[in-house]
């Protein structure tokens, strides 16, 4: 099989191009034969099932629903029911169609011979590469059910988490959001007929509701052009931060913003611990357990954290090293991590890292709703105020004089 990878060479450097390989470990081990220490690789595939590119155009399969189908096959494995069996059953409930068609799939190699663990890999897009791992360590020991439930428990933490995020934000995003909707049908539709009476009597204006005036006649002139402008910047945002380059950018940024920057900074922290906690009590390598959180965090900045992580662990240095030198991890975290590691239960150590910071990311998203309301409010009133200084007051002046 034929691989793409990026990776970075001893000196930082990115290198990018593709490597020939019986899987993906064997890439990994190719590449880093030739000193190469690779940051993704994917698959090529020389073409797609139509019917399931199709389906994926229209739907997807939610973190819920990953987490419902492991909690689901959890049961059924317990209760002694075969793994196809088991596969058929959740396959039958399962109302996304694109996730049924997986299902199939999955099915359908696993009946040829797959192991559970190779027929979910075979669809990156919605199994991770750490799930996919959890399993064959579960596989490779014979506690499957075991390795099932961490998959399950860390889809939901990681569930839970994103959705306290989201929630969070989602009031002020709205408000914002018919604010600017708001402000831009007023600048343009209400404006004009303010002044309009105003204009026809030739009085002197000031200079500041003179320039709203042009500004709201350009708008209602050409409105429709200065929406496909709004529309354009924000469709190239979202396109430019699906990009590399763009993504890297995004990952700072956020991590640098008021108010929820700190609160991503938690959030990356519970997910890097918690990942890296299930994979060592799934039975795997220290550094491959490291490689692969770097790949499932979602953030470029702490995935460069995590894979200096996994190379000082290679020539035999300490992970609490790189956290202590890093300035997007607390003190306290890089000195938990040294005692595990000293103590030699560095998964326990984790899975107290994870629990407090869970702990902290919903203590700071409710606090986040409570102190965002008023300085919306305030912001809201600030533009009203500026409006009534700028168009009502000159007109109510001008009108008194007649």
């Amino acid at each position: 099989m034929k691989f793409t990878f990026k990776a970075k060479n001893k000196q930082g450097e990115l290198k990018e191009g593709s490597v020939e390989a019986l899987n993906d470990e064997g890439a990994i081990e190719v590449l880093q034969q030739n000193g190469l220490f690779p940051i993704y690789i994917r698959e090529e595939k020389g073409g797609e099932d139509v019917v399931k590119a199709f389906l994926k155009y229209f739907d997807r399969v939610s973190d819920k629903e990953l987490m419902i189908f492991f909690k689901q096959l959890s049961i059924l494995i317990e209760a002694k029911v075969p793994i196809v069996v088991s596969l058929i059953s959740i396959k039958e409930e399962t109302k996304n169609l694109y996730f049924r068609k997986i299902l199939e799939d999955v099915i359908s190699d696993i009946q040829d011979g797959l192991p559970l663990s190779d027929a979910l890999k075979k669809h990156k897009t919605v199994f991770s590469i750490l799930a996919t791992n959890i399993i064959r360590a579960g596989e490779a020991s014979g506690n499957l059910k075991k390795s099932v439930d961490y998959v399950a428990k860390n889809i939901e933490k990681n569930y839970l988490l994103y959705t306290k995020i989201r929630s969070a934000m989602m009031y002020p995003l709205i408000i914002l959001t018919v604010f600017f909707v708001i402000g831009f049908l007023f600048i343009t539709f209400i404006i004009p007929r303010l002044t309009a009476v105003v204009k026809s009597l030739d009085v002197t204006l000031p200079w500041y509701t003179q320039m709203t005036i042009t500004v709201s006649d350009f708008m209602a002139k050409y409105w429709w052009a200065n929406s496909l402008i709004v529309i354009g910047v924000i469709g190239g945002f979202f396109y430019y931060i699906k990009t590399d380059n763009g993504k890297r950018e995004w990952d700072e940024v956020k991590l640098k913003m008021p108010l929820v920057g700190p609160i991503f900074q938690k959030l990356y922290i519970a997910r890097f611990a918690d990942n890296l906690n299930v994979l060592l009590e799934g039975g795997l390598p220290i550094i491959r357990s490291i490689f692969l959180t770097s790949s499932v965090i979602n953030n470029s900045v702490y995935q460069g954290i995590i894979l200096k992580m996994a190379d000082e662990v290679k020539i035999g240095g300490s992970m609490s090293d790189v956290l202590r030198k890093s300035g997007h991890i607390p003190p306290i975290v890089s000195q938990m991590v040294k005692i595990g590691e000293e103590s030699g239960e560095i998964d326990l150590v984790l899975r107290y890292i994870a629990k407090f910071y869970e702990q902290e990311v919903d203590v700071a998203a409710k606090n986040l709703s409570t102190l965002i309301e008023p300085i919306m409010m305030v912001i809201i009133g600030i533009a009203v105020g500026v409006l009534v200084f700028l168009i009502l007051m000159p007109i109510y002046d001008v009108a008194s004089q007649l």
